[in-house]
């Protein structure tokens, strides 16, 4: 039977690709492909991305929770200069800044909303001059408004039907809101988040998430051709190819429908192709979706348990890339921002500054090991070079 007398559907179930352009042969049968649909990629606002990433991916969740707890989990150290102040206002007020929330808490809702948005806005409540009470607001919530001259002057917060508008410029003291943002090459007011530079990654990973999940569901058929046999050397009219065409495309075709049975009418007989979902290797297609997406985070693949990655020796070094490289940096930043801003309202003339001790964290416990180590070797420092080398002071005689 020749090709004229056949109708060859090859289509890939629910596949993303281009489309197959449609003919007719001079014998009047058709070969046509299954349209392809346009690749559908999740919102761009931070209530979309939230959403699709934080609150639906697995692999989101956990390198956002991982940086934001292990940040907030970092002692937070007050300094005069050199000098650590163990008492102070500023310290009360970041372990409770707010009735709601301690202050791990509210340095890990900080660090989540600059991973998920590129930016974060503190709003205080002052009284008598000094800040009493600290909140962090939703990135949702907040507009940035810009002066003539492009650069950022003044925020609104909507929060149901009340609209505040607070200046991000105080003539003297402290702002009411601090703005934190991470650097965003096309924008003055706002940052651009990891999530956002990993958005298709993000959307790729939950693609082939949902991919598989319908598969299983309609008991993982791949997808194959369907061939038109008539029995008098007929072919389809035009009515019959659009109908069955028709049927193909909102029956079969998406993510949801993948691997759905086909009902077949006389003539039409179904050759698989044997696209069996280990032949498309949706496993390794999430496995590097999710790869990159930690990387977007600067998170080692390692600690989230994704196969395939062989770049650190072993866990312990895999966590100290993940302090040195993401976490550290990041409350660097966050904690300078806030130390700027409170010190302008408890002691604007003081040389007050927030920071940590990388001392007292347990994951660079072999760091400080190997230090201690060398300079307990170095026979040419003495006891006052080798505790300055270290960060202390000299021994009180």
């Amino acid at each position: 039977m020749t090709l004229s007398s056949r109708l060859w559907a090859l289509t890939r179930l629910g596949g993303e690709g281009a489309r197959v352009p449609e003919r007719k042969s001079t014998g009047g049968s058709l070969v046509f492909g299954g349209a392809a649909e346009t690749a559908q990629w999740s919102e761009r606002s931070y209530a979309g991305l939230s959403r699709a990433g934080f609150m639906q991916n697995p692999i989101v969740y956990r390198c956002v929770r991982l940086v934001a707890e292990t940040a907030a989990a970092v002692p937070v150290l007050l300094y005069d200069g050199a000098q650590e102040v163990e008492t102070h206002p500023i310290l009360d007020l970041l372990r409770r800044p707010n009735p709601a929330q301690d202050g791990a808490g509210f340095l890990e809702a900080l660090c989540g909303h600059l991973l998920l948005s590129g930016t974060a806005h503190v709003e205080a409540l002052s009284l008598d001059g000094q800040p009493r009470q600290l909140h962090a607001l939703r990135p949702d919530r907040v507009r940035v408004l810009c002066g003539a001259d492009g650069w950022p002057q003044a925020v609104e917060y909507r929060a149901g039907t009340s609209l505040r508008r607070m200046s991000l410029e105080a003539e003297e003291g402290m702002a009411p809101v601090l703005a934190i943002r991470l650097f965003h090459p096309l924008g003055e007011g706002e940052g651009f988040a990891p999530l956002q530079a990993a958005q298709t990654a993000l959307d790729l990973h939950n693609a082939a998430t949902r991919w598989n999940k319908a598969l299983l569901d309609n008991s993982a058929r791949p997808s194959g051709a369907l061939v038109y046999q008539p029995g008098d050397g007929g072919s389809l009219s035009s009515d019959q190819f659009d109908r069955l065409k028709t049927e193909l495309e909102s029956g079969y075709a998406g993510a949801a429908r993948a691997g759905r049975p086909m009902l077949l009418e006389g003539g039409l007989d179904w050759k698989s192709m044997a696209l069996s979902p280990r032949d498309m290797d949706f496993i390794e297609a999430r496995n590097g979706a999710a790869r990159d997406i930690a990387v977007a985070f600067g998170v080692p693949p390692m600690l989230l348990g994704i196969p395939g990655d062989a770049t650190y020796a072993n866990y312990a070094e895999a966590n100290r890339a993940l302090f040195r490289l993401t976490v550290l940096p990041l409350l660097a930043r966050l904690l300078a921002a806030l130390g700027d801003w409170l010190c302008a309202g408890f002691e604007p003339g003081r040389r007050l500054r927030l920071g940590f001790d990388a001392d007292r964290i347990e994951g660079l416990s072999a760091e400080r090991e190997a230090l201690w180590a060398r300079l307990g070797a170095a026979g040419f420092l003495d006891d006052d070079e080798k505790r300055e080398a270290v960060g202390y002071g000299p021994r009180r005689r």
